[in-house]
């Protein structure tokens, strides 16, 4: 199960050099004038989770493998993308291949770099990205719900599910208002509305990208930003996307005295894919052996034969049950067998809904 969040923005706020520092390469170009980036790059990151590494200690793991996240650096969008200004409608599509919206905003002063509405103002920068987000769901909406709504009244009951759901989404775009505040009433609703793809439904997470002084505390302009993300409902993080590529290069022992110099505590990645998995609403589950330690992502709420899916679908197939020990336990206990015996290891079955931090062995008959 891959997740992939899209960095998105203006063009020259610092996306690619993010991209880049995130994902430890310099795979996207990053240039001072718009459009540099046409494709979108994809990068995989690694998830940090400090306790993989303790449970690797304990079961003297030859090897341990972090989860992954997806970045997707996607070009800039300008004011009029949703009628391709740009290459807007390319870029757009490419928003709706992701399943949350990392939406980079610029938050510092540089007379060096040319900002493509003539000033610095993260706040109408957000609003004009907002509304090119919102014109392509709306468009996209009023051509559709009115055949839906026909083929509703025919008397089709897939037609009546998508119908209902999406021009209740189309009355919300109608007033200005994202997709994400729709309220499907049931499982077909919920499917009709996941299939449709609309932007405005995913998650926002928004980075300030601050200059180096600010980014401990932040700065007037990414305050704003989390005025604006608190009353909507939405995530806000500092990140200093110049520090970020400083960091990308370093040698991993000299990284925390870097951080510690500039009072930082962690990097922007670790801020970010914190928040990123707040936003995705998902868990870590690990399995772990003498071969290997490995971390397993599932969306808050899975269950056990899901998770087991997500390692291969025979597993979910044949899923017979699940010889689970909490992190806590597993610590306090020394590992798998000092857990046996101390009677935390428990069999759980299709119904058991996974917890964050589980060490699961799957038990299966294919």
């Amino acid at each position: 199960m891959g997740f992939r969040c899209g960095i998105v923005g203006l063009p020259n706020v610092g996306k690619s050099t993010l991209f880049n520092a995130l994902t430890e390469t310099a795979a996207a170009q990053a240039a001072n004038y718009p459009f540099c980036t046409i494709e979108p790059n994809v990068g995989q990151v690694a998830v940090p989770d400090p306790r993989l590494d303790q449970i690797a200690k304990i079961a003297n793991s030859q090897r341990v493998v972090e989860t992954q996240l997806g970045f997707v650096d996607i070009a800039g969008l300008v004011r009029g993308a949703s009628k391709g200004e740009g290459l807007g409608n390319q870029f757009l599509g490419h928003i709706r291949e992701v399943d949350a919206i990392v939406h980079v905003l610029r938050c510092f002063e540089d007379d060096d770099i040319t900002h493509v509405e003539g000033k610095v103002d993260p706040v109408a920068d957000a609003e004009i990205i907002e509304t090119e987000l919102l014109l392509a769901d709306l468009e996209s909406l009023e051509k559709r719900v009115p055949n839906l709504q026909k083929k509703a009244n025919g008397g089709d009951k897939e037609a009546q599910a998508a119908a209902s759901v999406l021009g209740q989404a189309l009355e919300l775009l109608r007033d200005g208002k994202p997709a994400r505040l729709t309220k499907p009433k049931d499982v077909d609703e919920e499917r009709h509305f996941a299939q449709a793809q609309l932007i405005t439904a995913k998650p926002i997470l928004y980075v300030c990208n601050v200059d180096e002084a600010s980014a401990a505390e932040g700065n007037e302009f990414s305050a704003k930003i989390f005025e604006r993300a608190k009353a909507e409902g939405s995530r806000a993080v500092i990140v200093s996307a110049a520090i970020e590529s400083e960091i990308a290069t370093m040698e991993l022992e000299d990284r925390a005295v870097f951080l510690s110099d500039l009072g930082l505590k962690e990097t922007g990645l670790g801020r970010i894919i914190r928040a990123g998995y707040d936003l995705l609403d998902l868990i870590t589950f690990f399995t772990v052996g003498p071969k290997e330690a490995r971390a397993w992502t599932v969306t808050k709420g899975s269950k056990a034969p899901q998770a087991a899916g997500v390692i291969h679908t025979d597993f979910e197939r044949g899923f017979i049950r699940a010889e689970t020990i909490g992190f806590d336990d597993y610590i306090a206990c020394g590992g798998e067998g000092g857990a046996r015996e101390a009677g935390k290891l428990r069999q759980e079955g299709k119904e058991y809904v996974v917890n964050d931090g589980d060490i699961m062995l799957f038990r299966f008959n294919v």
